[in-house]
C-alpha cells in the first residue's frame, strides 16, 4: 500500500513539509507551519550556465585560473560563511575535508597533496543523519525485540488459561503414537509399520487450538494498537507505532492490517511450520530496511515505530506559576 501524493511532514526534517508524488519527495521544502499550495510544487528553474572562459582552460586552483565559488581562495559567496569555506565547517578549520585547523591554503588541484584534477566535488565526510518521524527517534532493534517478547509472553499466558484444556485433549489423542515412536527410536528401530495412529479428534483439535490462539492474539494486540499505538510490551519499553504521514492513532483498520501480516500466518503452523517461517521472515525484515526500519507489517500499514522520550518533568520540582495557581480557572 503506497502513500497518496500530497504535502507531508518530512521525516528527515520535522520542521519542514515536502510534496510526496507517490514514489519520492519532489520540489523544495516549505516551513511546517506554512500553508502548502494546491497540487505539486512548481518546477524549479533550470540553473543558468556560466559563460565559458576565454583562452586556455584552467582548472580552479591552478596558477592563472580565476577563483571559483566554493573553491579555496574564492571570494565569499551568498550562503557561504567565508572565502573558500564549506557550509557546516567549524570556524578555523581547513578549506578541504581532512585539512587541519589553522592550515593555509590546500595545494592546487592536480598537484601533490591536493584534490585530484577533475575529481568529484568535495563533500563533508560522515553518515547522513537518521530520520526522526514527527520529531521522534526511531526505535532500536533491541527495544522492538524486547517489546515483542513481552507481548508473546502475555499471549502465551492467555493461551494457557483459555486453550489449556484443548491442548491437553490433543496430547491425549497423539500420546500412543508418540510413546511408540520414542520406544522404537531408543531401540534403534526406524520402521514405521504398525505404529498406532493419532485419535480421530486430533486433527480437529489442532485446528481449534490454532483458531483460539489467533483470536487471543488479535484481541490482545489490535484494540490497544488502534487506540494508542502501544501494546503492554511497547508501553513497558517506551516505544510506539505511528502512521508515516501524521502523528495520530492508527485506527482499527490500519491496526488490523499491521497485525494480520504477522498474526494470521499462525493458522498455517500445521503446514509443516510454514506459518512460523513467514512470521520469522517478517520479524527479521526490520534488520534490513533503511532508513525507517520498517518490518513487513509496518510497510503494509505504512507505520513507523519510534522511541518515546524517557524523561518527564517532575511536578514536585517544576516551579509553579504564582499568577495561576493550581485549581484556578482563567
Amino acid at each position: 500500500m503506497s502513500v497518496q501524493p500530497g504535502w507531508y511532514v518530512d521525516p528527515a526534517d520535522p520542521e519542514t513539509r515536502r510534496y510526496w508524488d507517490g514514489e519520492g519527495w519532489i520540489g523544495a521544502p516549505i516551513p511546517v507551519d506554512a500553508t502548502p499550495p494546491e497540487g505539486p510544487p512548481p518546477p524549479e528553474p533550470a540553473p543558468v550556465a556560466a559563460p565559458a572562459p576565454s583562452g586556455p582552460a584552467a582548472h580552479p586552483g591552478q596558477p592563472g585560473a580565476a577563483p571559483q565559488p566554493g573553491y579555496p581562495g574564492a571570494a565569499p559567496q551568498p550562503g557561504h560563511p567565508g572565502a573558500g569555506q564549506w557550509p557546516g565547517r567549524p570556524a578555523g578549520a581547513g578549506q578541504w575535508p581532512g585539512q587541519p585547523a589553522g592550515a593555509g591554503s590546500w595545494p592546487a588541484a592536480g598537484q601533490p597533496g591536493g584534490p585530484p584534477l577533475g575529481g568529484p566535488y568535495p563533500t563533508w565526510p560522515g553518515r547522513p543523519p537518521l530520520p526522526q518521524p514527527h520529531g521522534l527517534p526511531l526505535a532500536s532493534y533491541g527495544a522492538r525485540l524486547v517489546a515483542r517478547l513481552i507481548d508473546f509472553g502475555v499471549v502465551f499466558l492467555l493461551n494457557v488459561a483459555v486453550n489449556g484444556w484443548f491442548v491437553w485433549r490433543y496430547l491425549e489423542e497423539i500420546a500412543p503414537y508418540l510413546r511408540e515412536s520414542f520406544r522404537r527410536a531408543l531401540a534403534g528401530n526406524s520402521s514405521t509399520e504398525g505404529l498406532p495412529q493419532p485419535g480421530d479428534q486430533a486433527a480437529g483439535l489442532q485446528v481449534v487450538i490454532l483458531l483460539i490462539a489467533t483470536a487471543l492474539w488479535f484481541a490482545y494486540e489490535v484494540p490497544s494498537m488502534a487506540a494508542g499505538g502501544q501494546t503492554f510490551g511497547k508501553r513497558l519499553v517506551g516505544i510506539r507505532a505511528l502512521p508515516v504521514e501524521a502523528d495520530q492513532p492508527l485506527g482499527f483498520g490500519r491496526a488490523t492490517r499491521r497485525w494480520s501480516t504477522l498474526g494470521l500466518p499462525t493458522m498455517l503452523w500445521y503446514c509443516c511450520g510454514f506459518g512460523l517461517l513467514l512470521q520469522f521472515v517478517d520479524a527479521v525484515s526490520v534488520l534490513f530496511d533503511q532508513p525507517l526500519r520498517q518490518a513487513l507489517h509496518d510497510k503494509r500499514a505504512q507505520t513507523v515505530v519510534v522511541q518515546l522520550p524517557r524523561t518527564r518533568p517532575d511536578t514536585r520540582t517544576t516551579p509553579r506559576d504564582r499568577a495561576n495557581p493550581p485549581g484556578d480557572t482563567p
